[in-house]
C-alpha cells in the first residue's frame, strides 16, 4: 500500500509538472515576452586578438608593461587592484629597483596607523603592499562617482564572459545613443550623468569614457598610443592580474597531456606483451 501511495503521489506531482510546462509553453507562444531595450541593443564583445588567446599562447611582456602604464595613469584614479601586490610587477619584467620606485612614487598612499598615537595615517607603499584603494570607503567612492562605486579590476576579466575582449570593447564602445533606439524605446534615453555603451549590460554606465584621445599616455617603448592600442594594452594587463599563472598552468597542462599519452602507449604495449602468449594459445 505504501508503494502504491507513493507512486500515486509521484504521478500527481509529475502530472502537475507536465501541465504547468504545457500551460507555460502555450502562454509563451501566444503572448511572447515584450522586447527590452537591453535585449535589442546590447552587443557581444568585439573580436580582438591577443598573444595569449591560443591554447599555448603567452603574454607579451611589452604589452603588459604598456597596459600597466595605462592603468597607472588613467584607471588607478578610480579603480583598485586589491589582489595585486607591487612586487608582482616583477613578472612583467621590472627589476627590484624599478618595483621599489613604482611603489614609492604611487600617487595613493597605503593606510597605516601611527605607532606613537594609534591614530590613522598613511605611508608610502612598499613592494610587499597591495595596490592601495583610491577611496577610503564605498561612501567616498560613490560620492565621487555619481553614486556609482567603481569596481575592483583585479579579477574583472574572469568575472565577464570573454573578459579580455569585453574590457577592450567597453573602453572603445562609448557612443551616442542610436536614433533607432530612441525611436523604438522613447523612454530609454540615457539619464543625465550616465554614458551610453552597448557593450555594458544595461547600456548605460556612470563611468565616463576614460580613453578619449590619441597620445593620452606616452609609451616608453615608442608605441603609438591610439585609443584602440591603449584599450588592448590595458585589457591584456587586466587579464594578467586575473590570471598571473596562465603560462605556468598551460605548460603544466601540456606536460600532463604528454605524460598521459606516453603512459597510455606504454600500458597498451605492456598489455600486448603480457597477453601475447595467451592469445596464441587460445588461437
Amino acid at each position: 500500500m505504501v508503494r502504491i501511495g507513493a507512486f500515486l503521489v509521484g504521478l500527481f506531482f509529475a502530472g502537475w509538472l507536465v501541465i504547468s510546462f504545457l500551460v507555460g509553453a502555450y502562454a509563451y507562444v501566444t503572448e511572447p515576452p515584450a522586447a527590452t531595450v537591453e535585449h535589442e541593443f546590447h552587443l557581444a564583445p568585439k573580436h580582438v586578438s591577443f598573444s595569449f588567446d591560443e591554447p599555448l599562447g603567452k603574454y607579451d611582456q611589452a604589452q603588459l608593461q604598456r597596459g600597466f602604464q595605462v592603468f597607472k595613469e588613467v584607471c588607478s584614479a578610480c579603480h583598485s587592484l586589491k589582489f595585486v601586490a607591487f612586487r608582482d610587477l616583477a613578472a612583467l619584467g621590472y627589476n627590484e629597483a624599478e618595483v621599489k620606485a613604482i611603489a614609492k612614487q604611487w600617487a595613493i598612499k597605503t593606510p597605516s596607523v601611527d605607532p606613537a598615537t594609534g591614530e590613522a595615517s598613511s605611508r608610502e607603499p612598499v613592494p610587499a603592499d597591495h595596490f592601495p584603494k583610491p577611496f577610503a570607503n564605498n561612501v567616498a567612492a560613490a560620492a565621487a562617482n555619481n553614486n556609482a562605486i567603481p569596481p575592483d579590476l583585479s579579477l574583472m576579466t574572469k568575472a565577464r564572459h570573454h573578459g579580455s575582449a569585453y574590457v577592450y570593447s567597453l573602453l572603445t564602445g562609448f557612443q551616442a545613443q542610436p536614433a533607432e533606439l530612441l525611436k523604438e524605446f522613447p523612454d530609454s534615453k540615457t539619464p543625465e550623468g550616465l554614458h551610453y555603451n552597448p557593450y555594458f549590460a544595461n547600456l548605460n554606465l556612470a563611468m565616463a569614457p576614460p580613453l578619449t584621445a590619441e597620445g593620452q599616455v606616452t609609451y616608453g617603448d615608442g608605441t603609438k598610443a591610439t585609443v584602440d592600442q591603449m584599450a588592448q594594452d590595458v585589457a591584456a594587463f587586466l587579464t594578467w592580474t586575473a590570471e598571473p599563472k596562465l603560462e605556468n598552468r598551460r605548460r603544466a597542462g601540456l606536460a600532463t597531456i604528454l605524460f598521459l599519452l606516453i603512459a597510455t602507449g606504454l600500458a597498451y604495449m605492456s598489455y600486448q606483451n603480457i597477453w601475447a602468449d595467451k592469445k596464441k594459445a587460445a588461437a
